[in-house]
This record gives C-alpha cells, sequence and structure tokens, in this order.
C-alpha cells in the first residue's frame, strides 16, 4: 500500500474509535480492515459490564467484513491514544480470518507502528494445526 492509503485507513480507524462504547475503561479503541476489494469495514470496542464479554474493535471490524461475505483483506489499522497493539484473541482472529496482512498500530500523535500479522502472532494454532491432529 502506498503512503496515502496507509494514512487514510488510519484515519478510518481514528473515525470508528468515536463510536467505541467504553464507559467502564474509557479506553476507545478503533478499526478499519481493508478488502481487497478496496471497501473498508470499521469496527470499535464494544464494553459490558461483564468484562469477558467486551468485543474488541479488530473483532468487530472482521465480522462485519464476513457478515457482508468478505474473504480477502489487504491491511488492518487499530487505532487507540496511546496506539496499543491487538490482543492475543485479536490476533488469533487476524490469523485465522485475514491470514498474513499488515496492521497498521496509531496512537493519537499519529505515530504508525508497522507489523504483519505473522509478526505479532508467530506461531498461531491454525487450520493446518487441525489437519495435523487428523492424521
Amino acid at each position: 500500500m502506498d503512503k496515502q492509503s496507509i494514512q487514510n485507513l488510519c484515519k478510518e480507524a481514528e473515525k470508528a474509535s468515536q463510536n467505541a462504547h467504553a464507559p467502564y475503561s474509557n479506553f476507545h479503541v478503533g478499526a478499519a480492515l481493508l478488502a481487497k476489494n478496496h471497501k473498508i469495514y470499521h469496527g470499535c470496542n464494544v464494553e459490558s459490564s461483564s468484562y469477558g464479554l467486551t468485543i474488541c474493535a479488530e473483532r468487530n471490524a472482521i465480522a462485519a467484513a464476513v457478515v457482508h461475505g468478505e474473504t480477502e483483506f489487504e491491511a488492518l489499522a487499530v487505532y487507540s491514544s496511546v496506539g496499543a497493539a491487538p490482543c492475543g484473541a485479536c490476533r488469533q482472529v487476524i490469523w485465522d480470518i485475514c491470514h498474513n496482512i499488515p496492521v497498521y498500530v496509531i496512537d493519537d500523535k499519529g505515530h504508525i507502528r508497522t507489523y504483519t500479522s505473522a509478526e505479532i502472532l508467530p506461531v498461531p494454532f491454525d487450520e493446518n494445526k487441525l489437519k495435523e491432529a487428523e492424521k
């Protein structure tokens, strides 16, 4: 992706964070997932008073894309004020659904750190492991 496209995707993630439902942590996270067809799917964190039921922005964006029939992805941008990388559960879902894509992590100062799915989840449990177990 060119620099302008990355910047645009990051801005979309920041916009999505404004819709976060975070009454307990006040930690707003937004995600923007770019499909291969250039459509962008947004997600934000949605907290529950039963903390374990909270849904992260990244998984919300991925679910939105899947609902619309998307199966191929180009990149993911994740925004929070401190530039927090995806949690472990999100890393697994990113790998399972999006495979090895760039993940841009943005903070409120405009800093962008770039990873790949493979870098943030270096030894994934995935369909290959399930196939090995069947043998």
